[in-house]
């Protein structure tokens, strides 16, 4: 298992041309993988983020390369939807982010993480 966590420092922004009114940017990663910090076993899920951005959007393929670097990391469902929210916030600022987990089925259980800020 990997020992570097993705961080914020990895999601490049860009200036916000439309910053003057609030709109919602929804993105979804529907093939994210990390491991099971216990098992070692892959966990697979949809990651979903939507944002309303202030002055900066995250450029799309940082957030790519960003969630890639999950891939190999022992981190249990809970913590990387939450790090994942706060990375984006740290990276971008934005004035309110939600980020879903929806992980597969492993074991007969389905996890579902929903974070929010503002909450």
């Amino acid at each position: 298992m990997t020992s570097r966590k993705p961080s914020h420092q990895d999601l490049e922004v860009v200036e916000n041309q439309y910053a003057d009114r609030d709109y919602i940017v929804k993105v979804s990663i529907p093939e994210f993988s990390c491991v099971c910090p216990r098992t070692g076993m892959p966990d697979f899920a949809v990651i979903d983020i939507h944002y309303i951005p202030d002055k900066y959007i995250v450029e799309l393929k940082s957030l790519k390369l960003y969630m890639v670097g999950f891939r190999d990391l022992g981190i249990f469902h809970e913590h990387v939807t939450n790090k994942i929210m706060d990375d984006f916030k740290k990276a971008s600022s934005p004035r309110k982010i939600e980020v879903w987990g929806r992980f597969n089925p492993r074991g007969g259980i389905c996890t579902v993480v929903e974070s929010r800020w503002p909450e």
